[in-house]
């Protein structure tokens, strides 16, 4: 899986970096069709914004996530987001077939 990081207002530091690709690693146990995943970490105000749209086989999701407080917590319900699509997408295509 590719994970391509981008920041706007904010500097991506090695500790968000790893952070980010532990998060989307345990992702990756759900479903190992995953190809691509491109993250958008963004500050505005006292908003931290956390975007993130993955392309997995037959299907692109997309989730943004929002904390006021800090944003590794942004980052980790934008995880249990794309966790929650993940596991739907994979029920579907099992009761298809």
């Amino acid at each position: 899986m590719q994970i391509n990081i981008s920041g706007q207002h904010v500097d991506i530091t090695p500790a968000i970096k790893d952070y980010v690709a532990d998060k989307f690693d345990k992702l990756n146990r759900h479903n190992d069709r995953i190809t691509s995943t491109q993250v958008t970490l963004s500050v505005d105000k006292l908003l931290q914004k956390v975007e993130a749209s993955m392309h997995v086989s037959g299907k692109d999701l997309f989730a943004e996530s929002q904390s006021s407080e800090n944003l590794f917590i942004a980052i980790d319900q934008l995880a249990d987001k794309l966790d929650r699509q993940l596991i739907k997408h994979k029920e579907k295509l099992r009761n298809h077939r």
